[in-house]
């Protein structure tokens, strides 16, 4: 039997089902008029999740391990094994697109949870209502009438059935408080509602209390609530499955940096072995930093992952009254508990939370910075080299995420003069007659380059010799361009690293950290993570890391940033200049 022919008979059995359940008592109570099959499965799949939609094609039972192959359909890992371990060739069973190799088979997480979720959900009657009537041995209750005021079992029911007096009478399901759907007043069944007063009437209120009121039926007003409790739901599955993608990449995170840990463990280890014994506790206290901070990320992660799956239990419990109310027969039920469902729980705002994986590597920096201070020559030489190699190994990775800047003349400071190319900048003798447009600057002597970025990683690397004063770094969009700005930090949209006065280097983080470099830049790189929220400065030429700032939350786009500062006389002459990578 090949897949084709074993597809068909599924759909010949699915649609076997499909005409057993039209013809059920059930269906042909939903059906009116020409209202056909197809309409009233349309209605009653309103609600996101449904059991045709978690359905298996192959066996038609909900998901069980579910995969996702290449033409975006889903199925039983089992059962598509089981397709394709019977076939020559490989297609997917519903759509038929054939694949040149059997795609690879990796279970779909999130769909799985969705699926078990599913079929945890159960609507069972807590506790059994019996029939008024029966006298002795009470039976179990069918149907309440509200005219009479009873409730009664399938024996008691007849006279409603058959005797035309109590046809008329209003039936609905079996309750336990049936005086909650009479009312009080007039004892008359609750079939109406009041737009006006917001409340369940009966005929007669229509008449006295509520005259020349806004009156509906019952079950209209119920259907609009149903439909707004059916969008609830919807955005509360949503909320879980952003939580369970929030788990898994916080998952990921722990087990990257569990990555990073060991690479960086090893790397310490491989300097540390040649090194005299004077050295070996700082060894040891530095391992112990860096294993401190990875118990730090997985203690963070832990209990992010426990918020979120207590946010998760919560809105599922939600989830789980809201499916249960979005098929009950019991309208003013539903109508009077609806003011507290309708709102989704409160929650946090998981957008911007994210596990800290940044390592300590400005640590491991510092830390052999001092070593090298009590070290003769050769081991100062080790450890520069072995330093060299990291950096060496980090640029080349950084490298490749290269961009080719060019500045942008509508963002010049009017005494800035470009080279033809947008490659260079210097600071000019006379000020430009130039349109003050709203992305110059002029206050400052600042230039931006043409490109913006949003998202993912870039790289540029500038010529700063000759110079006595430069600013590099990247700003947001929403920078101050024509006021006099504080301070290049980033409260202020500047990530930047400055020279002063020949040698005096500054990171323009919160304190203006100065920073101890052994040789002058004659060429800075700058790398921007965006989504890690990492900007970080290296000497090229020398191979060695100048300041990152980590940690960061960016919104809008970054522009790279350049300011050649004054001429100081004719010293600060030379101009910036973007290198080609």
């Amino acid at each position: 039997m090949n897949n084709a022919y074993f597809f068909q008979n599924r759909l010949k059995r699915r649609r076997k089902k499909d005409m057993a359940g039209y013809f059920s008592p059930q269906a042909k109570k939903a059906r009116t008029g020409s209202i056909d099959r197809h309409t009233h499965v349309l209605h009653e799949s309103s609600s996101l999740l449904t059991e045709e939609q978690l359905q298996c094609s192959i066996c038609l039972e909900v998901f069980t391990d579910p995969v996702t192959i290449p033409c975006g359909h889903s199925f039983c890992k089992s059962c598509i094994t089981q397709s394709w371990d019977k076939s020559q060739h490989y297609y997917c069973p519903f759509c038929q697109e054939k694949f040149t190799k059997r795609p690879e088979l990796k279970i779909n997480i999130t769909l799985r949870e969705v699926a078990d979720h599913f079929k945890k959900k159960t609507v069972t009657d807590k506790s059994q209502i019996l029939c008024d009537i029966c006298t002795g041995v009470k039976q179990k209750a069918i149907k309440s009438c509200l005219d009479c005021g009873v409730t009664l079992c399938s024996s008691h029911l007849e006279p409603h059935i058959n005797v035309p007096k109590y046809k008329k009478h209003k039936l609905i399901k079996a309750v336990k408080n049936l005086d909650n759907y009479r009312c009080e007043k007039h004892e008359k069944p609750l079939e109406l509602f009041c737009r006006d007063d917001q409340k369940c009437v009966c005929q007669f209120c229509t008449e006295t209390d509520h005259k020349n009121h806004k009156i509906i039926p019952l079950e209209v007003e119920s259907g609009q609530r149903k439909s707004q409790l059916g969008k609830t739901e919807m955005k509360l599955q949503q909320m879980i499955l952003e939580r369970l993608k929030k788990i898994q990449e916080i998952n990921h995170s722990v087990e990257h940096s569990k990555r990073s840990t060991e690479k960086d463990k090893s790397d310490c280890v491989d300097v540390f072995t040649a090194l005299i014994r004077s050295i070996e506790r700082t060894q040891a206290e530095l391992l112990e930093v860096m294993e401190e901070k990875q118990k730090a990320v997985e203690k963070q992660a832990e209990g992010l992952i426990k918020e979120l799956e207590q946010e998760i239990n919560k809105l599922k419990r939600r989830n789980t009254e809201l499916e249960e109310l979005s098929h009950t027969d019991d309208h003013l039920h539903l109508l009077q508990i609806y003011p507290s469902l309708c709102i989704a729980p409160r929650t946090k705002n998981w957008t911007e939370i994210r596990i800290n994986t940044e390592l300590s590597l400005d640590a491991l920096r510092t830390a052999l910075s001092q070593l090298q201070k009590s070290l003769n020559d050769k081991l100062n030489r080790t450890l520069n080299e072995k330093l060299k190699e990291t950096v060496s190994a980090e640029l080349k990775r950084i490298r490749q995420y290269a961009v080719d800047v060019t500045l942008d003349p509508d963002t010049a400071y009017p005494y800035l003069v470009l080279s033809a190319d947008g490659k260079q900048v210097t600071y000019g003798d006379t000020k430009q007659n130039l349109p003050d447009t709203p992305k110059r600057f002029t206050y400052h002597a600042i230039i931006l380059g043409k490109e913006g970025f949003s998202s993912g990683k870039f790289y540029y690397e500038v010529q700063v010799s000759r110079k006595t004063e430069w600013d590099l770094g990247v700003v947001r969009e929403s920078v101050n361009r024509k006021g006099k700005i504080e301070a290049l930090q980033p409260q202020e949209g500047f990530w930047t690293v400055v020279l002063r006065k020949g040698n005096v280097y500054t990171a323009g983080d919160d304190s203006g950290t100065y920073l101890s470099l052994r040789e002058k830049p004659k060429k800075v790189g700058v790398f921007v993570d965006y989504e890690k929220g990492l900007v970080s400065f290296y000497d090229v030429e020398v191979r060695s890391h100048i300041y990152s700032f980590t940690g960061q939350s960016f919104t809008e786009k970054l522009y790279p940033y350049f300011s050649p500062c004054f001429n100081d006389g004719g010293k600060n002459s030379a101009p910036l200049i973007i290198s080609h990578v």
